[in-house]
């Protein structure tokens, strides 16, 4: 299995019960191609939308996304990096996302290099890292923050350096599991 990511833009905004019950009505096509949803990362706005999930290959994830009736014009394939000991409260608690291009590939090592010379920064904001989707071309990359508001991630970025496309907080929106016991 893979990451795969889907990200879209809306000119009028979603409401948070929207994307969940949408991508939980997907969840048979998901099944028909073996994709698994991990999580959507709604703007505060309602107007951005990334959608994480898992497949067998980015190819799964276009026919059964397509299938479900997804907008797949920027789907791609990636990896994950979590924070060090990163816990599922902490990856909860992420809020605001970080958007970076290149013109050419690069290395997770070496924006892990410049986002770890700049931590003292990053810390003045209390802006604590917890994960990046990577993509597998290597020219783009998706960095989640926990953070008082964007505003301070934004600060950080600027004050350490970092490449910074756009900075906006979202709503995590995530499957909810009945954690009920059987009667």
């Amino acid at each position: 299995m893979i990451d795969v990511i889907l990200e879209r833009s809306f000119d009028r905004p979603l409401e948070p019960r929207l994307v969940r019950s949408l991508s939980e009505a997907a969840l048979p096509c998901f099944d028909l191609h073996r994709i698994q949803w991990q999580e959507s990362l709604l703007a505060r706005d309602g107007r951005r939308l990334v959608c994480h999930f898992q497949a067998p290959d980015v190819e799964s994830a276009r026919i059964g996304l397509r299938q479900a009736g997804a907008d797949i014009s920027s789907l791609w394939g990636g990896s994950v990096h979590d924070a060090p000991r990163l816990s599922v409260t902490a990856l909860a608690a992420a809020n605001v996302m970080v958007e970076r291009r290149f013109a050419a590939a690069v290395t997770f090592e070496a924006i892990q290099a410049l986002e770890d010379a700049g931590s003292a920064c990053l810390n003045n904001h209390q802006v604590r890292f917890v994960r990046t989707l990577f993509s597998l071309d290597r020219q783009r990359m998706l960095c989640l923050y926990q953070a008082p508001d964007a505003e301070s991630v934004r600060l950080a970025q600027h004050q350490a350096g970092m490449p910074v496309t756009r900075v906006w907080a979202f709503r995590r929106i995530a499957l909810v599991v009945d954690s009920t016991p059987p009667i």
